[in-house]
């Protein structure tokens, strides 16, 4: 199995031995070795109900798959780079935090909600699952690992939001009145919250 690791805060280094990860297209920045590189089409599973909920949302992610024995060296725009390991559980990720998999993973597309009452847009997560690594991107610094328990649910801005991990369930809470005080726009304002036991990644910087 290919091996992620965190080369510095900023880049990801891959080990392929006759192996190969995936990563986000354009963030290689460098390699060494009999590396041969490959489109991987779009991510959100591998049936045709993925591609229509990605068609829906207007996201693509766009792979590509790196191949061969070697060192490849991924980053995109200095934006602060988590490994993450995924052992037979699912982690639910904001598709534009996603830099690389390796190992038997899966992605698909999980429907998340209704964004908002007067828009009536959906929310869609994107979800890793299987055995191996994740790489994650986040700005404004390194990720912020929140604890969730029974006892303590936990009430996230969506544009911090990066990932979960764990037996968590997600739900929406209206919360207008601390979007007013930051000055953001209070017809729209929502809320994640999430309860259950397991973790929840934010960046510290709002996209």
């Amino acid at each position: 199995m290919a091996q992620l690791f965190e080369q510095s805060k900023k880049v990801i280094e891959a080990h392929l031995a006759g192996t190969s990860i995936r990563a986000i297209s354009g963030s290689m920045i460098a390699y060494e070795g009999n590396v041969q590189f490959k489109s991987a089409g779009f991510g959100g599973g591998d049936g045709v109900l993925a591609g229509m909920k990605r068609r829906a949302t207007g996201e693509k992610l766009s792979l590509m798959e790196c191949g061969g024995n070697g060192r490849v060296f991924f980053a995109v725009n200095g934006q602060d780079v988590t490994v993450i390991n995924i052992n037979g559980d699912t982690l639910q990720v904001e598709s534009q935090q996603l830099l690389a998999f390796a190992g038997n993973l899966r992605t698909d597309v999980r429907f998340a909600g209704v964004r908002g009452a007067s828009t009536g847009a959906g929310l869609f997560t994107t979800t890793v699952s299987g055995q191996g690594q994740v790489a994650l991107l986040s700005a404004g610094g390194p990720l912020i690992h929140l604890e969730v328990s029974p006892q303590y649910p936990l009430i996230v801005d969506p544009d911090a939001f990066v990932a979960a991990q764990g037996n968590l369930q997600q739900s929406f809470v209206t919360d207008v009145s601390w979007r007013t005080v930051v000055g953001q726009d209070a017809g729209e304002a929502f809320s994640l919250r999430w309860d259950g036991q397991g973790v929840v990644l934010i960046q510290p910087a709002e996209r």
